[in-house]
């Protein structure tokens, strides 16, 4: 399994997109507080749907209690800092994908706390800020999954 960890999300249909990712892959997904929404908001809910209700998600109270709950062994951090291209990732069942918050994206320290070969970033044109955080999500979780031949497939 692969997890999916979102550091202090903070707009509610991005994060339902994902919790929807999530229940089609089999994916957990980690919700790091504090979260810029109630996950009982309608825009949370609608892009949701009916998978809201899936127990593929945890809600954590800091990156700390994250961190001692799961004990991962390995983190990949995404970021438009990273040097890594994602797709050069080799990933591995258990692996962390980590985003941080639309607006400012993961924490200096957190960034600095893992090998640099394991904060990713996802190739744009010249002066592009960002990508959609569900669709950068979908996009990485879907090059893991591949590299692990889609465990959820039948």
């Amino acid at each position: 399994m692969i997890h999916i960890a979102l550091y202090q999300p903070e707009i509610p249909p991005n994060t339902g997109n994902i919790i929807r990712l999530a229940s089609n892959t089999g994916a957990m997904l980690h919700l790091i507080k504090p979260l810029g929404f109630s996950l009982e908001e309608k825009q949370v809910r609608r892009a949701g749907l009916d998978y809201l209700e899936v127990e593929r998600v945890l809600v954590h109270d800091n990156w700390e209690s994250f961190l001692d709950k799961l004990k991962p062994k390995r983190i990949f951090a995404l970021s438009t800092k990273g040097s890594t291209n994602y797709a050069s990732a080799r990933f591995q069942a258990g692996d962390v994908l980590l985003f941080g918050p639309e607006t400012r994206g993961l924490p200096q320290h957190i960034r600095e706390s893992l090998p640099a070969g394991q904060v990713l970033r996802v190739p744009m044109r010249a002066n592009s800020r960002s990508l959609n955080l569900s669709n950068t999500v979908a996009l990485v979780l879907y090059e893991a999954l591949r590299q692990l031949d889609f465990p959820f497939a039948e």
